[in-house]
C-alpha cells in the first residue's frame, strides 16, 4: 500500500474544481486518487514522456498527473486539470 501526498498545487485544482463540477465527477476524481494508494498503475496509466516518474491517469474529462516513488512507497499527486493542450506544460 502506498502513501498519497497531494502537492499544494494539486491541492488548489482540486478546490477550483470542487465548486466548478458536479458532486459526481468530483467524487469519481477523489476516488481514482484515493485508489492509486492501492494500485499505482491502473488500467489506462500513460507514462509522461521524459519524465522519470511521473504518469498520468483519465478520469473523465480530466487528469491526474501524478509521481510514483516505489523506493518509499509514495505517490504524489501534482495535478488534477481538465483535459486540455495545456495540461502538461
Amino acid at each position: 500500500m502506498y502513501n498519497l501526498e497531494v502537492s499544494p498545487a494539486a491541492d488548489r485544482d482540486l478546490e477550483k474544481l470542487k465548486n466548478r463540477i458536479t458532486k459526481q465527477d468530483f467524487q469519481r476524481l477523489r476516488n481514482a486518487i484515493s485508489g492509486l494508494a492501492e494500485k499505482p498503475r491502473p488500467q489506462g496509466v500513460r507514462k509522461i514522456k521524459g519524465e522519470e516518474r511521473a504518469f498520468r491517469i483519465r478520469v473523465g474529462s480530466y487528469r491526474i498527473v501524478y509521481e510514483v516513488y516505489d523506493n518509499n512507497n509514495l505517490i504524489l499527486i501534482l495535478q488534477v486539470v481538465h483535459r486540455s493542450e495545456a495540461t502538461y506544460r
